[in-house]
């Protein structure tokens, strides 16, 4: 497969700086998939920089407005002409699973593919595959054993509840996490009997369109499938606003999540969403403090701290406040910061110097509003690493709960570390924001690790871990964090209708108006 190797080759660092040097890589030709039709796009350039590097490694000719037409178009004569709505259900998990057992063989290219794109270390983009794997093979062993219900009787007829597919549905994909972010929406769809339009990210578009070129060598029929990358005031904007997309989900920023409900209330159209997050990490006195280290470390600053899930503020009781900041500053400062290919690097770099830039100047506004940073807080001053977009790990003290640095999402390596007093203080605390998706919490006291978690506005909360996921298990914010579930059986349910459907049992006539 030129220059990422065969498919079951490994993507060592060597294969990805050759992989650097070609424009474009063989994985990334300058088509998009519309409709079941891989095709030369007429919309927003879009130049493909590696975060490692700044170098341009790709350039891609997006989507248009148009394009959502043809795509939603054929999505709808793809359900009828395939039959793909009234698959029996393990016919559709049949392929399901193919398109998992598909990933899984590319692994290694997929991962490849998503360091130079993203930054992300190999370990982490290689083991976002296989859960991408796992959630096709997951919703299709779902869908086979999922059942519909008959209802308790309360008349002369049999009741049933029944699910039905929405039709075509629109989802939009963040560059956190791209191939895990596509499976977790694009497989529940489908597996609902539904088509699905993809609007993948701007700065990560090539692992969602080699998904697709995936799911259709694994014979899933053309159209059922697009992939659409392009702005999202265009392409993002014209997909929702589409009369022909029953339903869309959502994963990424707060204020264009508002924005696509506001289209989804006009449309009375269905909508998940996942946003947001300024999530609390709680260390009590008594927690084991190297487990309760290690988990901030990773909760805050793997993915380079660009997780909606980011444990970013740290609350330490304050009997063990002074000891474990001290641990944790002498942690951060040894972390490698390095490029994703280095399989020594802990702390990645960024997605774009843009987005670099925007953390570093929340961070040096923190500062000069009285914040200390205690490491970090600085572009790394190794000349090896000048070209890419890199931010120290930073942690932060001297600031309150109520500091912007506390209350908006940074989505980088930083954390803001924080004293308190008691459960009562500490949930208070935690619960001073506008979001409410995940929590942390670390104490050895199992009866305070249930009261905390079942306190805390949280979507999740891990104990004594953090940012382990299961697909059997659903997801879901609160507040300002999102609308609606991902994952689980749900998962699926949520891209159908529910219907009802009564079975009269007596033969006679309804005794109306004296018949």
């Amino acid at each position: 497969m030129g220059a990422f190797g065969s498919e079951t080759a490994p993507a060592d660092a060597a294969a990805i700086e050759r992989a650097r040097g070609a424009t474009p890589v063989s994985d990334t030709t300058d088509e998009i998939f519309v409709s079941g039709r891989w095709v030369r796009g007429t919309g927003t350039v879009i130049d493909s920089v590696d975060p490692a590097t700044g170098r341009v490694f790709a350039r891609l000719h997006g989507a248009t407005e148009g394009d959502v037409d043809t795509a939603v178009d054929g999505g709808l004569r793809a359900i009828a002409s395939s039959g793909w709505a009234e698959l029996m259900p393990h016919d559709r998990a049949a392929i399901l699973h193919r398109i998992g057992t598909a990933i899984d063989a590319n692994a290694d290219r997929i991962a490849a593919l998503q360091t130079v794109d993203t930054g992300k270390t190999l370990a982490e983009t290689r083991a976002l595959a296989h859960s991408a794997a796992g959630t096709f093979r997951f919703m299709a062993s779902a869908l086979e054993t999922m059942e519909e219900a008959i209802t308790p009787r309360r008349g002369s007829f049999l009741s049933f509840a029944t699910y039905e597919p929405i039709g075509v549905v629109g989802v939009i994909t963040p560059w956190n996490s791209p191939i895990a972010s596509d499976a977790q929406k694009i497989a529940p769809a489908l597996a609902a009997g539904n088509a699905v339009v993809a609007k993948p990210p701007v700065w990560a578009p090539w692992v969602t369109l080699l998904l697709a070129r995936l799911a259709e060598e694994a014979g899933l029929p053309a159209g059922l499938l697009s992939v659409l990358p392009g702005p999202g005031r265009t392409v993002g904007d014209a997909l929702a606003r589409h009369p022909g997309i029953g339903k869309i989900s959502f994963t990424g920023g707060t204020e264009t999540g508002r924005v696509l409900a506001h289209i989804a209330a006009e449309k009375l159209m269905p909508i998940t969403l996942e946003l947001g997050g300024k999530s609390p990490t709680i260390v009590f006195a008594d927690a084991d403090l190297d487990q309760a280290l290690a988990g901030v470390l990773f909760g805050i600053f793997s993915s380079s701290g660009q997780s909606c899930i980011a444990g970013s503020r740290i609350f330490v009781q304050r009997t063990v406040y002074d000891e474990f900041v001290d641990r944790l500053v002498a942690a951060t400062s040894a972390l490698r910061v390095g490029p994703g290919t280095d399989p020594g690097t802990q702390v990645a770099p960024m997605v774009t110097r843009q987005h670099r830039d925007g953390v570093a100047a929340m961070v040096d506004e923190a500062v000069h509003a009285g914040a200390t940073a205690l490491c970090g807080g600085a572009i790394p001053a190794d000349p090896a690493l000048a070209e890419g977009a890199y931010y120290l790990p930073t942690v932060l003290t001297g600031v309150g709960n109520s500091a912007r640095i506390c209350q908006e999402e940074v989505f980088g390596p930083v954390a803001v570390v924080l004293p308190f007093d008691d459960e009562s203080d500490v949930v208070a605390q935690a619960d001073d924001t506008v979001f409410g998706l995940a929590c942390g919490v670390w104490t050895s006291d199992y009866r305070r690790a249930w009261r905390t978690a079942r306190a805390v506005q949280a979507g999740t909360v891990w104990i004594n871990t953090y940012k382990q996921f299961s697909i059997s298990t659903p997801f879901s914010g609160l507040k300002d964090s999102g609308l609606g579930t991902e994952k689980g059986r749900d998962g699926i349910r949520s891209y159908m209708n529910q219907k009802s459907i009564y079975l009269d049992m007596s033969g006679q006539p309804l005794p109306w108006a004296g018949l």
